[in-house]
């Protein structure tokens, strides 16, 4: 059997649920029966998945939408396109349906959670590479999800976050969410300075090393980031979102716990793994790092935090100062990726291009 989220997968399979999650489950019973009568169907929302020897990964959301025109549903056959802006966020998840998925020749069904987002692993064997795994639900046409499935020699990659980190934000938290989804367009988002060249010259030093942009954002934005990364050159990776609302137990979601889970649980899926890890000093970043460094210091390679600015800083709330942690992991700060990639080749993790090749340790 396929290995499911933490949450339970679908409302139908919980028992006794946090009285918000129900009320929020009511809301979306009666905007489901709306939808439905106004004829929109199923939609299935590919996410780039990842994997390795025996297993893989799968990542997708399901929501009522209206029908697809042909050239739209040979649109969304590409995992980085989607329902677009405001629109993911007044689309009704679907909670009750089961995806198909087909890939390496398994196929299995998997129901979606509360919020309409599939979550799973499913055992299969396939070689490295990039493989695409086909997904389904009743009444909704055949998407394709890309899966980048990891050597297990793979022994270099590197864990991101997102806002104020590869895309600068420069937004007060509380606006940041509701400002980059309903009013700007990925168009209109500013990459950080450098950050795409440094991923760049990483993957090309670590050939099949995977980049994996694990963030606080919700799926819903999902398909605006996977566009604004590689429109900006980003290597293409996973995105590790999260949903908002209540949970089955809480009132809201922790995105601190979201991104301890997530990295406690790549730790474990790839144990020859040492990671990069992206991030910065604006929110929590340097404190999960740290402490993720001292508890797997073997699995760190190096730590490189984005420093903001001081306009930046304000509004994101203020800098944590960690400094760096206790375990014996370098520790890389500045404020942009061409200062960050000098400090990481002075670590001896990357090649300095003007030193000529580099030694690996």
């Amino acid at each position: 059997m396929p290995e499911t989220s933490p949450e339970p997968a679908g409302s139908r399979h919980s028992t006794v649920r946090h009285r918000a999650a129900r009320f929020e489950d009511r809301v979306h019973g009666i905007r489901a029966r709306c939808a439905r009568r106004r004829g929109h169907v199923p939609t299935v929302i590919p996410y780039v998945g990842y994997g390795s020897n025996g297993w893989v990964r799968v990542l997708c959301r399901v929501l009522l939408s209206k029908p697809a025109r042909g050239e739209e549903r040979s649109e969304r056959r590409n995992p980085r396109e989607g329902i677009r802006g405001w629109r993911s966020f007044t689309s009704v998840p679907v909670g009750d349906v089961d995806v198909t998925i087909e890939v390496g020749g398994q196929r299995i069904e998997v129901p979606a959670d509360r919020g309409g987002v599939v979550d799973t692993r499913v055992p299969v064997d396939l070689t490295p590479g990039w493989h695409v795994a086909t997904l389904r639900a009743a009444g909704s046409a055949p998407v394709e999800a890309q899966i980048h499935v990891i050597d297990a020699a793979t022994e270099f990659g590197i864990i991101s976050d997102v806002d104020d980190t590869v895309m600068v934000t420069a937004l007060p938290r509380p606006l940041l969410a509701a400002w980059n989804t309903f009013v700007l367009d990925e168009h209109a988002r500013i990459p950080t300075p450098g950050m795409a060249v440094l991923f760049e010259r990483l993957a090309r030093e670590h050939p099949g090393a995977p980049v994996i942009y694990l963030s606080t954002g919700a799926w819903n934005v999902a398909p605006a980031l996977s566009r604004f990364l590689a429109r900006n050159l980003y290597p293409l990776g996973p995105l590790l979102l999260t949903d908002w609302g209540p949970t089955h137990d809480r009132w809201f979601r922790s995105g601190r716990a979201h991104k301890e889970e997530n990295l406690r649980r790549l730790a474990e899926e790839f144990p020859a793994m040492r990671w990069l890890l992206v991030g910065d000093d604006g929110q929590h970043d340097e404190e999960l790092y740290a402490r993720f460094a001292e508890e797997y210091p073997d699995r760190v390679a190096a730590v490189a935090i984005r420093r903001l600015s001081t306009g930046e800083a304000v509004l994101a709330g203020g800098r944590t100062n960690i400094g760096g942690p206790a375990a014996d992991v370098p520790w890389v700060s500045a404020g942009d990726g061409s200062t960050l990639a000098d400090g990481l080749a002075e670590a001896g993790i990357m090649r300095d291009e003007d030193a000529g090749p580099r030694t690996d340790a």
